[in-house]
């Protein structure tokens, strides 16, 4: 366990050093290149308005997306009317894919919880 701390440690230290050389001329390049996106002057009125667009854009956008909704409930409807016709594979995709939701259902209760299995801290 303890030589495994080390090289964890060690692959930290790397990684620090390799980020304190780099990662000012990776910053740099990452804003050349999406200098489309950045408004001047970056004042809080500015960001204020780009707030207040996106959250209207993003509720403007609650009709298409319930929409695709109730598609999607149709499709899971007909499969389930259509059951005997459902094939292996696809009943084995829809199976791993609710373990992966309980899975992370499981890991936001730990994280929840403050990284415990018991319990909440109180």
């Amino acid at each position: 366990m303890a030589s495994k701390l080390l090289q964890f440690q060690s692959k930290a230290s790397e990684a620090s050093k390799l980020i304190a050389k780099h990662g000012t001329s990776y910053y740099k390049q990452l804003l050349e290149q999406n200098k489309q996106y950045i408004q001047e002057p970056p004042t809080v009125e500015k960001c204020s308005e780009l707030s207040k667009q996106l959250f209207y854009t993003r509720l403007a956008s609650i009709p298409g997306r319930t929409e695709s909704f109730w598609k999607e409930l149709d499709c899971v409807k007909n499969l389930w009317k259509n059951r005997k016709e459902l094939k292996v594979e696809d009943a084995g995709i829809a199976t791993l894919f609710g373990l992966e939701c309980f899975a992370w259902f499981c890991a936001g209760e730990i994280v929840g919880r403050g990284f415990t299995f018991t319990g909440y801290y109180v």
